[in-house]
């Protein structure tokens, strides 16, 4: 990655560390979790700081592009506190995209977490819906950022004919992803064919088929 990126996303790293971290302060100068606790708590516990290195404040792999040879012709490497647990209490994860032409990052939300979102390399055509069903958005350049307000339906689509890489944080260390069509039509159980067609506006059938691509 040119030093150019590890700035911008270095700077977005800080940003929402400071501004917009939106799980619970530490209270401690560090608490890097403790994968192997039984402990239940609203987050993760604590390893004993004796047994803390260097290791536990550092993740790898992000420079590399993920595999966008699937249906939707996108991948995202999400970096929460689950595979790095230095971020543990800092109300905060990081994210590669990766699009292929006409790749697309389905309608989703993150129940937990803002995002704050910057193209690297490419142009997306971005947005979210409001509560009150207005849409936002805008085709974003390399270099431009923009922000996915908490639990808002959005959405990223590479419409153009190269591969696109962008870099996302989000506030949370467990910011949660629900893909609308997913969890509508690919639930188990299934969601009644009755719910879903009165819902849409559908046929049965059309909700069958619906539901038999996921």
């Amino acid at each position: 990655m040119a030093a150019s990126h590890i700035f911008v996303f270095a700077l977005l790293l800080a940003f929402f560390s400071f501004a917009f971290a939106s799980d619970p302060s530490p209270l401690q100068d560090f608490c890097i979790a403790d994968k192997t606790s039984q402990v239940f708590i609203n987050g993760v516990a604590c390893k004993d700081p004796k047994l803390v290195t260097a290791n536990d404040f550092t993740f790898s792999g992000l420079d590399k592009a993920g595999d966008t040879s699937n249906k939707p012709g996108f991948v995202a490497n999400l970096v929460t506190v689950d595979l790095f647990p230095g971020l543990n209490t800092y109300g905060m994860s990081v994210e590669r995209l990766d699009f292929a032409p006409k790749g697309l990052n389905s309608p989703h939300t993150h129940p937990r977490a803002t995002e704050l979102l910057t193209v690297l390399e490419g142009s997306l055509y971005v947005g979210f819906v409001t509560t009150d069903s207005k849409l936002f958005s805008k085709v974003m350049n390399k270099g431009d950022v923009f922000v996915f307000p908490v639990g808002l339906v959005h959405f990223q689509y590479n419409f153009g004919d190269e591969n696109v890489v962008a870099f996302s944080v989000l506030s949370s260390q467990n910011p949660g992803v629900v893909r609308v069509a997913d969890s509508l039509f690919g639930s188990n159980p299934s969601i009644s064919d009755d719910v879903l067609a009165k819902a849409f506006m559908l046929n049965k059938n059309t909700v069958d088929y619906l539901q038999s691509q996921f």
